[in-house]
């Protein structure tokens, strides 16, 4: 039997930070391996909630997943991970992309360049970190003679990239520590990603990234039906916004089409019912919930987990869908330690 990758969960800046805490708090009692925080434009930003967790908890890893270089410079983001990895006493990873362009665009912000953008981000803040003082002129960030002004706890904190597109999945590959999938992408894409992101890292002759975390919605009952009806749910209020995500951004919509027995056709028409206010339960038919979502028993959901470690996923981020995620976590915690 193929093995389980790393569960763990993901608190979104839809919950408030003192829920994040209880939730962060339940996730470590039953074993979970991280907490992991989007920081998604306009929501609530991650670091009061990934902050308030750290010094609630002791064990349990926290991820920031993601930052970008756009509406926060490289030097900021030194400064804020190295303190919260100093209070969550070396726990901490963070996961860096380009983000989306037409939220950094309603700021002002222009989001040209974004390969350009993230490797800038990602050699200021390894150099950073590192206590190095860093004076680097890089195409679209600089940093003039710049140090932390105490020492980062440490060095080596990992730092993944989140990608999509080949050229950003190669630009892994040769410099971040792991990659950061998103919503909606299936197994079919992790498996092709993941062989690009290992190509890439041979042929800069460094060692393969061994991180490969994977957002996805999780919806778990001992109904069967209950669960893809919540996973549907769940599915159906991220598929519009992917999709016109896909319009503007090829790679995303590339990502959403490498599910297997989906046609472009097939998304599309789901998505024209939804906008016309037909409900997920109705459209969305068990294909979607398969290719996007983990859902049914709990036993259920541990083989789709599997599935996704053998495409190469080593930590799978799991959105508890439902709105009762106490329960639902411990659940599926349980009987991932009965199955080990």
């Amino acid at each position: 039997m193929a093995e389980l990758p790393k569960l763990s969960v993901r608190l979104s800046g839809a919950t408030h930070p003192r829920d994040c805490v209880a939730l962060a708090r339940i996730a470590e009692a039953n074993g979970y391996h991280a907490v992991w925080f989007p920081e998604n434009a306009f929501g609530r930003g991650a670091l009061p909630a990934a902050s308030a967790c750290a010094a609630a908890t002791t064990t349990i890893g926290i991820g920031i997943g993601v930052f970008n270089p756009y509406s926060r410079h490289p030097t900021l983001m030194a400064m804020e991970i190295a303190a919260l990895d100093e209070l969550a006493q070396g726990r901490v990873r963070l996961g860096i992309g380009s983000g989306i362009a037409a939220s950094s665009e309603r700021m002002g912000l222009s989001a040209a360049r974004p390969l350009a953008a993230v490797r800038d981000a990602i050699t200021i803040l390894r150099a950073m970190l590192k206590g190095e003082e860093v004076d680097y002129a890089g195409e679209l960030f600089s940093a003039r003679k710049v140090k932390l002004d105490w020492p980062a706890p440490r060095p080596d904190m990992p730092l993944l990239m989140a990608a999509r597109g080949e050229q950003a999945l190669a630009l892994a590959g040769k410099l971040a520590d792991g990659l950061i999938i998103s919503n909606m992408c299936p197994a079919e894409f992790t498996q092709a990603a993941v062989l690009t992101m290992r190509e890439a890292a041979r042929q800069a002759q460094r060692a393969v990234p061994a991180e490969v975390v994977q957002y996805v919605p999780c919806a778990v009952r001992l109904d069967r039906a209950e669960a893809h009806a919540l996973a549907k749910r769940e599915i159906g209020e991220m598929l519009a916004s992917f999709w016109s995500l896909g319009a503007r951004v090829p790679s995303a919509k590339a990502a959403l089409l490498c599910a297997q027995g989906i046609s472009e056709r097939d998304v599309a028409a789901a998505v024209a019912r939804l906008r016309a206010g037909e409900r997920a339960a109705v459209v969305l038919d068990d294909r979607f919930v398969e290719a996007f979502a983990i859902a049914g028993t709990a036993e259920d959901a541990l083989a789709q987990a599997r599935r996704y470690c053998e495409a190469g996923t080593s930590e799978l981020v799991l959105t508890f869908a439902g709105g009762r995620p106490e329960p639902d976590m411990q659940y599926l915690a349980n009987a991932a330690r009965l199955r080990g």
